[in-house]
């Protein structure tokens, strides 16, 4: 039965981020993840982890500057020290929270600058970043971002992000396998899914047109959760989707799907 994990940036927005590590408690999930931890010390991150007995799995390395539009650095000219330095912020987060695997974003691909530039120097950072990771007991992973909710970002489809994690090494970087962002962009689901299962790392849901909870799109739900199990994947699935309503109603799709938690 797949394992769900709940994303405390788009769930439990009823409370403020620290009060969400006792909402999914309650709600009966048994592990989190979130965009990013920079803005709490972790010590009081872990504290609410441990008091609510979850595990931490997965969270975001430093993006660049958020709030001016970045979405990562992985293949941004000229922010290689900035990169290195995000990502040993991340690891020193990873650490203190007991976390063992990081997502690091590409970027939004600047204008006038080749793809094969950007592809080498993609390559060369996260090949960098990895190294240090592996080190550390940690295990970073990359995400395909549709071009509808984010304009210009660098990793479009699961096959160019395969080809990286291959080219990597599947020991130091994972695939993360976000079934929403593949329904936008490509759509075949559970096929994609099938073919590049020896790479995936970390799987995250949503529905598609709206990024709701399962059973408020198109998505068949009914068909792609059992195929999860047949196909054999073991790891955390992320809640990342944006709750139609309150969040603790909206989780009736589990039992409408019978899954747990």
């Amino acid at each position: 039965m797949p394992r769900f994990c709940a994303n405390l940036s788009m769930m439990f927005n009823e409370v403020a981020f620290l009060d969400r590590f006792d909402q999914a408690a309650r709600a009966g999930f048994r592990a989190v993840e979130y965009l990013f931890p920079y803005d709490f010390p972790a010590g009081d991150i872990k504290a609410r982890l441990d008091a609510c007995g979850l595990e931490q799995v997965l969270f975001n390395a430093p993006p660049g500057n958020w709030a001016g539009g970045e979405r990562g650095l992985a293949c941004l000219p000229g922010r290689t020290t900035e990169f290195r330095d995000s990502i040993r912020r991340a690891l020193d987060y990873a650490a203190a929270l007991g976390c063992r695997m990081v997502h690091v974003m590409a970027g939004i691909a600047p204008a006038g600058i080749s793809p094969v530039t950007l592809g080498s120097l993609y390559a060369a950072n996260l090949a960098w970043a990895g190294e240090q990771a592996s080190a550390a007991g940690v295990r970073l992973v990359i995400e395909p971002i549709n071009h509808r909710d984010m304009p210009g970002f660098f990793l479009n489809t699961m096959a160019q992000g395969a080809a990286v994690v291959e080219a990597i090494g599947v020991d130091r970087l994972g695939l993360q396998f976000d079934i929403y962002h593949c329904q936008v962009t490509e759509g075949d689901i559970t096929k994609r899914m099938e073919a590049l299962l020896p790479v995936i790392a970390h799987m995250q849901i949503a529905d598609v047109p709206a990024r709701n909870e399962p059973g408020t799109g198109e998505i068949n739900w009914e068909y792609v959760f059992p195929r999860i199990d047949a196909l054999g994947y073991h790891g955390w699935i992320g809640c990342e989707y944006r709750p139609a309503g309150d969040t603790v109603a909206g989780l009736a799709w589990r039992q409408r799907y019978g899954v747990a938690a």
